[in-house]
């Protein structure tokens, strides 16, 4: 019989291994556009294949947990990730380090896609949403190594030594998934294709898929794009943008230990719109960001708007399809994923076409869109449906 909260411990491992892989391409973006002397539809081509890999990896998990189990994806899905940033900080040609990215994002892929259904498995209906919020925090804490190491280490070791280490440091985390005992798989005999197909047809399931395209969408543009706004519209020097970053996950990192207790006492659509009301604050901060201050509680507050999204429909997800959470969570996880390629893409041009200086105003609108949404369907939100 295995423990509930040391698998927990696992599934919060893993999503600060995920936080690592989906932050690293928006840290050192800024680096590999100057050594390679790339333009912005071609820092924007780079930049997709880290969502494309998650996409991918997040299209594979589900089906696997649920038929094998989740020890053997948590370790594989560890060293993919790993291998991929060590690459990242080993070679330099620019075809090998298209794959690396690619890499990065296929093993963070599968880690988030199973910690977050691991996590809602042993959890109950009552703590879900808040034990996600907390998963989320783990997130947090593994997205805010990169930037906060290059931003403080930067001056004295170069971003490839800083990615070393952290890949080796990721690697001896990872022994913690040999030592404990997992949930067993829930077909053993094999796993019903018919039963996921039927999936693709639930309107829950459905809307809260269209509600993570916009959120990963923007949880994405802020990682990828905030630190190459900032540098073109500001006076920030290098090494202090790059920091700026950890306030965006900070904020949600701290909105989503709150997030654990008022998911008990609020429903679920008025967090949602109260934390989308200070999103807007925080992306109109960022369009008026000229100095160190404003950017960063511009970015603060954006990640603070920007943290109960996951959480939530996670949950939800979680609780209406328990018999095949892995494969509701992966195709949910696949569309958000799909909306983070397609709008991380769509920045690189309207970038090139617009300026740089559109990115808030971006932003604005993709939020502005996820709230009809929210407005639209409140009995979904509040699991009455």
């Amino acid at each position: 019989m295995y423990n509930k909260n040391f698998v927990y411990i696992a599934s919060c491992i893993g999503m600060a291994f995920f936080g690592v892989a989906f932050i690293v391409m928006g840290s050192v973006l800024p680096s590999l556009t100057e050594k390679y002397s790339l333009d912005t539809v071609g820092a924007s081509s780079l930049v997709t294949f880290l969502p494309v890999g998650v996409l991918l990896g997040s299209l594979i998990f589900g089906p696997v947990v649920d038929r094998f189990g989740y020890k053997i994806l948590l370790i594989v899905s560890t060293l993919i990730t790993i291998l991929g940033i060590e690459g990242l900080s080993l070679f330099d040609d620019l075809s090998i380090l298209r794959g690396c990215i690619f890499f990065i994002g296929l093993g963070g892929g599968m880690l988030n896609g199973s910690t977050n259904a691991l996590a809602s498995d042993v959890s109950d209906d009552h703590n879900r949403s808040s034990r996600l919020s907390i998963l989320g925090v783990s997130y947090g804490l593994g997205a805010l190594i990169v930037p906060f190491l290059l931003g403080v280490l930067s001056k004295n070791y170069s971003y490839e030594i800083i990615l070393q280490w952290t890949g080796v440091f990721m690697l001896f985390c990872a022994a913690y998934f040999i030592a404990v005992k997992f949930p067993e798989p829930k077909f053993k005999q094999g796993f019903p294709a018919k039963q996921a197909v039927s999936l693709l047809k639930q309107p829950v399931l459905l809307v809260l898929s269209f509600f993570l395209f916009f959120q990963s969408g923007m949880e994405g543009l802020s990682n990828n794009w905030a630190t190459s706004y900032l540098k073109a519209a500001t006076s920030i020097e290098e090494g202090d943008i790059v920091l700026t970053l950890t306030f965006f996950v900070l904020g949600m990192t701290v909105a989503r230990l709150f997030l654990s207790y008022i998911f008990k006492k609020v429903k679920q659509n008025h967090v949602l719109f109260g934390a989308m009301t200070i999103a807007l604050i925080g992306i109109a901060l960022l369009n008026l960001s000229t100095t160190f201050p404003v950017a960063t509680s511009g970015l603060f507050l954006t990640g603070v708007g920007l943290s109960a999204g996951f959480p939530v429909a996670i949950g939800l997800i979680g609780s209406a399809y328990k018999q095949t959470s892995g494969t509701a969570i992966g195709i949910a996880l696949f569309i958000a994923l799909g909306g983070n390629s397609i709008l991380n893409y769509a920045m690189g041009h309207i970038s090139k076409i617009f300026g740089i200086d559109s990115f808030p105003i971006f932003l604005a609108v993709l939020l502005i869109i996820q709230s009809i949404i929210v407005f639209t369907n409140p009995k979904i939100i509040n699991n009455k449906s």
